[in-house]
């Protein structure tokens, strides 16, 4: 009985094996059927149509059928996109790919029907290259749009725009950079690909080829200050002295990284204007980082007034004006002397915060309460020449 069931069990298997099999090969027949079908129908509408009339009614149709695409899943994707707020992959891949599909689909509905086309031998040879270039420059946007929506989720995952954000701008160094590398490489294999298309090309890279050793010891010095740009690049994005939206100053200017290529690195300056630099410059000169390690500064603010200046109500004025101020953040909180001049005496008012831009504004806004506190309650007080006048002296010069 064990190995009845054994063996029907066996026999089962067999025949539900070979029921989809036979349901597989029918499904491809029928699929092969359908497509002799509808090229044999596409062969029929040739024959009768004009040559001419029925190669623009292909390229006609290339575009309707990417024009359809669009209109299809365009407007469902921003559908998509409009229910999430701060972040949308939707967003970010119509943007990025909204003009580029309206070109990229119709060329791969054309490249489908080309051999359908009524051209002549010469001119399809023509149509067929250039069809064939604008198909490998396209797939190439294609692809550097798609790293680009990547770019994008990377942005929203890792955002800049709160308080402790050093992670956030060491990964997006590094993001910024490798983007660059990998678009570049794309470009140019991309360019590789459509100058080898060409025979006469060919036989120019087989030629150099053949003195590349020589052509490149010769390159290699050509280049050697650019090629020097490529290194410090890669190594700044990783060993990173620099990073993305860092606030350095650098050849007495105060300014943020605000973008960092492959050979040079542009600094916004305070006052809007930009400072470009090559990249080895952060690698062969120094250069001040304020936000290395961290983006908390302490401030300073020096008041230079009379030896008579009661320093202790400075001390609690001070403490009076940081105390609750959304500018302070309540770690450091100092009022010293510490330097006299001949005629003055030097406070330095300490207070940290917690960035640069935040500890100019509260050292503005200490600097003129100190002083108007001071020309209130203490006018005699503020820095002033002494003259030391005695009457017999007078009368003895006059004399």
């Amino acid at each position: 009985m064990l190995y009845a069931s054994v063996f029907a069990n066996l026999k089962i298997k067999q025949t539900l094996g070979l029921l989809s099999s036979y349901t597989l090969n029918r499904k491809q027949i029928l699929n092969k059927r359908k497509n002799s079908m509808m090229n044999e129908t596409l062969i029929q509408l040739s024959q009768k149509w004009p040559a001419w009339l029925w190669n623009i009614a292909l390229i006609l149709f290339s575009f309707l059928i990417g024009f359809l695409i669009k209109l299809i899943f365009i407007p469902l994707l921003r559908r998509q996109a409009i229910q999430q707020e701060s972040y949308s992959l939707f967003r970010s891949f119509v943007r990025r790919f909204n003009r580029v599909l309206s070109v990229f689909i119709p060329l791969i509905v054309f490249n489908s029907l080309l051999p359908f086309a009524q051209f002549n031998e010469r001119t399809l040879r023509v149509v067929s290259k250039i069809n064939e270039l604008l198909l490998v420059s396209f797939f190439a946007i294609v692809l550097i749009q798609g790293i680009k929506v990547f770019e994008d989720y990377l942005y929203h995952r890792f955002d800049i725009n709160k308080e402790n954000n050093l992670r956030e701008r060491k990964i997006r160094t590094q993001i910024v950079f490798i983007r660059k590398v990998v678009v570049t490489l794309i470009i140019v294999i991309s360019l590789a690909i459509i100058l080898l298309s060409f025979d006469s090309m060919q036989k120019i890279g087989a030629g150099l080829l053949t003195g590349v050793g020589v052509g490149g010891i010769i390159i290699g010095f050509a280049a050697q200050k650019s090629l020097g740009n490529l290194l410090a690049g890669f190594q700044i994005a990783f060993t990173q002295p620099i990073r993305m939206d860092d606030v350095l100053v650098v050849e007495g200017e105060w300014g943020r990284v605000e973008e960092i290529n492959l050979t040079y690195v542009v600094v916004n300056i305070w006052d809007k204007r930009r400072l470009v630099l090559p990249i080895t410059y952060f690698i062969e000169k120094p250069f001040q980082n304020w936000t290395r390690t961290t983006s908390e500064i302490l401030g300073t603010v020096f008041i230079y007034t009379d030896f008579t200046v009661p320093v202790q109500q400075l001390r609690d004025k001070l403490t009076t004006l940081l105390t609750g101020h959304p500018l302070w953040d309540g770690k450091v909180n100092v009022l010293q002397v510490t330097d006299f001049k001949e005629r003055t005496m030097e406070i330095r008012c300490l207070m940290s915060c917690r960035n640069s831009g935040q500890a100019f504004d509260l050292r503005c806004y200490v600097r003129e309460e100190m002083i108007a506190y001071i020309h209130t309650n203490f006018p005699n007080a503020l820095a002033r020449t002494r003259v030391d006048y005695q009457e017999g002296s007078e009368k003895g010069m006059n004399g």
